[in-house]
């Protein structure tokens, strides 16, 4: 099965892999860093899919599906497990989307692969390997995650714990590309650039990627534990600005799926808990993304990814709000998830830049 899950995996990863060896840029490695970033985006909009359309347990065991390596040759466990349950959790369906989401995760693996070998070959030019590295160490923890997510039967800690990680490894592949990017660019201009003096604004940069950041585990906290739709209006909520909720168990850490920490039931209130916490939450992240974006938009350097960030975190809110008063429409949940990935990576490339102009600066 292992092999047979390997030789899949290398299958998937050679459309990037031609992608990049037929690509008219000359420059492979900053080709390898821009498609594993844009695989892993990819990635992230198809966990959550696979999240929202119920499907984390199409396959309940890990890494194949009833020991095989694909569906097809499952097919018989599957259709007896989708006679008892027909509605899941584990169906054709799901199974495949379970897997399609393995096999896209394995292939970002193997392009982290192919990125420490570039980054070695590239080090006798200077070129430092720590954030290859940490990108590979970060997909092998993830891909941890990703087992325990399946077989601790979705226990909402390590599912959002697994989305975090899957936001940490894009901020990763984003400093990666931009590091390159600033690497080769030194290297072709031998003249110092003049460089931007963001005053202050590296503090209010990293503390709006921390906002972005807590916010995505408030939002994997109510996906994990379908606590959507227990506010159903906005911007109240049951028609009160503070309904009754039950925090104690809405944020009990280690405890099952639609259970307390006693084994029980979780409350309802404890849902509108998780819910609320996570729409006012919202509120302080576009303030500090929004002041973050219109600080950067005062300098000409960072003005266009200024004013970027400013209309994604605008999108955000839109589509946030839409998901409560449209009840949840299945596409606009994906499109949530993916515009904070988006965020992170955009929030991602601001700090590096600001880093590297402060760094520039000092030397």
């Amino acid at each position: 099965m292992w092999l047979q899950l390997a030789l899949i995996a290398l299958a998937v990863a050679t459309i990037p892999l031609c992608i990049i060896l037929f690509s008219s840029d000359s420059d492979k490695h900053r080709k390898l860093l821009a498609v594993t970033l844009a695989l892993t985006f990819e990635l992230i909009m198809f966990g959550a899919f696979t999240r929202l359309t119920d499907s984390g347990l199409g396959c309940p065991d890990w890494p194949g599906c009833y020991g095989e390596s694909n569906p097809f040759q499952a097919h018989s466990d599957i259709k007896a497990a989708e006679a008892v349950m027909p509605h899941g959790p584990v169906t054709v369906t799901k199974a495949w989307i379970e897997m399609i989401h393995r096999y896209l995760a394995m292939s970002v693996g193997l392009l982290c692969i192919a990125q420490v070998v570039m980054a070695w070959r590239a080090r006798r030019r200077g070129y430092p390997l720590s954030l290859a590295i940490a990108c590979l160490l970060m997909v092998c923890v993830q891909g941890a995650f990703g087992a325990w997510t399946v077989t601790l039967k979705l226990q909402p800690v390590i599912v959002t714990i697994h989305l975090l990680l899957g936001m940490g490894l894009l901020a990763l592949l984003a400093s990666s590309l931009e590091q390159y990017q600033c690497f080769a660019s030194s290297r072709i201009s031998a003249q110092p650039q003049q460089q931007p003096k963001p005053r202050h604004l590296h503090w209010l940069a990293g503390a709006a990627l921390l906002f972005v950041f807590v916010q995505i585990a408030l939002g994997g906290w109510v996906s994990t534990n379908y606590a959507a739709m227990a506010c159903q209006d906005y911007p109240l909520c049951h028609g009160e600005l503070i309904p009754e909720m039950d925090f104690q168990h809405g944020f009990s850490l280690w405890r099952q799926l639609g259970q307390t920490v006693g084994g029980d039931y979780i409350t309802y209130q404890a849902l509108v808990a998780i819910h609320w916490v996570h729409r006012n939450f919202a509120l302080l992240v576009v303030l500090v993304v929004g002041w973050a974006a219109w600080r950067a938009m005062q300098l000409d350097a960072y003005r266009q990814l200024g004013k970027v960030i400013l209309l994604a975190v605008l999108a955000q809110v839109v589509l946030g709000i839409s998901t409560v008063l449209l009840s949840w429409p299945l596409l606009l949940a994906v499109l949530h998830n993916g515009m904070a990935a988006a965020l992170v990576l955009l929030l991602t490339m601001l700090n590096y830049r600001i880093l590297h102009a402060r760094r520039a600066a000092v030397n």
